[in-house]
C-alpha cells in the first residue's frame, strides 16, 4: 500500500478498468463533510479482511469486500455489515488516502466510477453507509469521502468526523456557533499544522454547500424534433 503521488493520477486514469462509469446529473453538488456525516445512516470503522479482486470482477453484482467492523461512530454496531459491494484493489491501485487531505475524495473516485470502489486488503477505513432495500451501500453520492483510510486513531479525518457527529446532534440553531467555536480553537494553535488543517475544514462547512459540479443548463424538451443544419 502506498500514498498517491500527484503525477500518478494520470497513470491511474490510463489504466484498464471494468466498465463502471457514472455521470453526475446537472446541478449535482458534492456533499460537504458535515452533510455527509448528517446524511449517512451508519459511519463504520472497519478493517478489510478479504473479498473479490477488481481483476476478477465481471460486473457490479460480483463486487464484494469482507470487512471486520471495529466501531460504529454513527448507527448500531450490531447492525454493521460483514461485506460491502466494492472490490479489493490490486497492487497497482493499493493506494492509501492522503491523511492530510480533508476536502477531496480518494483519487480512485476520479477514474470512472465517481466513487472509490477499490480498497486494499488489510487497510482500515471509515465507511459512510446508507441502508437501501435491505442492503448497506455507499453514502454521499459521487465524489464524496465515503471510504477513506484511517490507519490510526489520531488521523485528522477521524478527528473531524467525530466532531461533526457531535455537531449534527445539536439543535440546528446551535450548529453554526459550535462550528465557529471549534474552528477558532483549532486555528489558534499556530504551531500545530494538523489543527490548521482541521480549522480549514471546519471553515469549509461554515461556508455552506458546495457549488454544483456543472450548471443545470437550458431545459430541452426531449420530444422536440432535432434541429438540422440548413442546406446550402
Amino acid at each position: 500500500m502506498r500514498f498517491l503521488l500527484p503525477f500518478a493520477v494520470f497513470a491511474l486514469a490510463a489504466a484498464p478498468l471494468p466498465a463502471f462509469a457514472c455521470s453526475p446529473a446537472p446541478g449535482y453538488a458534492v456533499p460537504t463533510n458535515m452533510e455527509l456525516v448528517a446524511g449517512a445512516d451508519m459511519i463504520l470503522l472497519a478493517t478489510v479482511t478479504g473479498g473479490t479482486p477488481i481483476d476478477a470482477v465481471d460486473g457490479p453484482d460480483t463486487m464484494r469486500i469482507d470487512i471486520k467492523p471495529i466501531a460504529a461512530l454513527k448507527g448500531d454496531l450490531a447492525n454493521a455489515p460483514a461485506t460491502l459491494p466494492i472490490a479489493l484493489a490490486p497492487d497497482r491501485f493499493a493506494i492509501l488516502s492522503n491523511p492530510y487531505d480533508l476536502e477531496n475524495a480518494h483519487p480512485l473516485a476520479q477514474i470512472g466510477g465517481c466513487i472509490r470502489y477499490m480498497v486494499p486488503k488489510g487497510s482500515r477505513l471509515l465507511f459512510f453507509l446508507d441502508r437501501r432495500e435491505g442492503q448497506w451501500v455507499p453514502a454521499g453520492g459521487p465524489f464524496s469521502r465515503w471510504a477513506e483510510d484511517v490507519l490510526t486513531d489520531d488521523t485528522p479525518w477521524l478527528q473531524a468526523v467525530r466532531f461533526y457527529i457531535d455537531v449534527a446532534k445539536l439543535p440546528e440553531g446551535e450548529r453554526t456557533t459550535a462550528l465557529a467555536a471549534r474552528r477558532d480553537e483549532w486555528a489558534a494553535k499556530d504551531g500545530d499544522p494538523v489543527a490548521q488543517l482541521l480549522a480549514a475544514d471546519v471553515a469549509r462547512q461554515l461556508a455552506g454547500p458546495n457549488k454544483p459540479l456543472r450548471d443545470e443548463g437550458p431545459w430541452v424538451d426531449p420530444d422536440a424534433p432535432a434541429e438540422t443544419a440548413p442546406e446550402d
